[in-house]
């Protein structure tokens, strides 16, 4: 396998099972990774405080943490460390005006949802700028919040009993209708639970490192791994959240889908299966090999 000067990475369901599981097994590869001079970016939908409990940076020793980087809350924060300590790169956020629009566009598809069609929804209002439609309210994935075998399935079956055909797509462009006329294009992500919708996307994570921190660093996005484990689209038309790392910026990167659903995965992805244990020992063999 190629070795790679930058490696980014999903967080929950490619390098942990899940927020609250102990990182000592990561965190070693990444050192040594990081020792080697080697840029580790992870790029993920939930905030720092959720990256190992906040406390990823006492982790490695500060000299490592300049070649660290996160891309967090679906595009709305981009983190590197100075004097080992997190600091903000880039945000991107609504003004209080532009949040309550978008909270209002949220309320409304619920409302929708639950007049024509006696479908209920749970909505959460508190991220920075998009809200987490949850889809299936009576599901709960406990600490993995990653997708789940058969929710799918699940989610449409749901659907129809309710007299909704449309499915995901259906969904999704119900959300972008109600969205119209809004100060910023709406982006409406989903993993079958979640509908998120919002300005951002990881999409915009990635492409802040590979145009500000990567290129300004030399490494070129063909030396580049991008890595996780929901690649695979949900359905026709609706990829999965890490395929929002392929963009424009990193089309000349490499791929690789840890899950274990290779189904539906698009043409330039190379599905490696194995779950966290892939991932563990591609960083492993990535430090083994890093320089040669």
């Amino acid at each position: 396998m190629k070795k790679y000067q930058a490696i980014l990475f999903d967080w929950d369901g490619t390098a942990v099972e899940s927020r609250k599981a102990p990182t000592d097994r990561v965190i070693p590869h990444m050192a040594a990774l990081l020792e080697q001079g080697v840029v580790l970016v992870i790029v993920s939908g939930t905030t720092y405080g959720n990256i190992d409990g906040g406390r990823l940076h006492t982790r490695f020793p500060a000299e490592l943490l300049n070649r660290l980087y996160l891309g967090l809350g679906r595009g709305a924060l981009n983190y590197g460390f100075v004097a080992g300590r997190p600091v903000v790169l880039e945000e991107r956020k609504l003004s209080k005006d532009e949040k309550l629009r978008l909270d209002e566009i949220c309320f409304r598809f619920h409302q929708h949802m639950l007049a024509h069609y006696d479908y209920d929804t749970d909505i959460v209002f508190t991220r920075p700028q998009y809200c987490k439609i949850d889809l299936m309210p009576a599901t709960d994935r406990g600490d993995q919040l990653y997708l789940q075998d058969g929710e799918l399935r699940q989610l449409t079956a749901s659907l129809k009993e309710h007299g909704f055909e449309g499915g995901i797509p259906g969904l999704i462009s119900l959300a972008e209708q109600l969205g119209q006329g809004f100060a910023h294009p709406i982006k409406v992500t989903a993993d079958a639970k979640y509908l998120e919708v919002g300005i951002s996307t990881k999409s915009d994570n990635v492409d802040f490192f590979a145009n500000r921190i990567l290129q300004a660093r030399g490494i070129e996005i063909e030396r580049c791994a991008f890595v996780g484990d929901e690649f695979a689209s949900l359905t026709d038309g609706i990829p999965g959240s890490d395929a929002y790392m392929m963009t424009d910026s990193t089309a000349g990167g490499d791929f690789y889908d840890v899950s274990a659903r290779p189904f539906a995965l698009p043409e330039s992805v190379t599905h490696l299966g194995g779950g966290i244990e892939t991932f563990l020992n591609f960083l492993k063999e990535q430090a083994g090999s890093a320089g040669h």
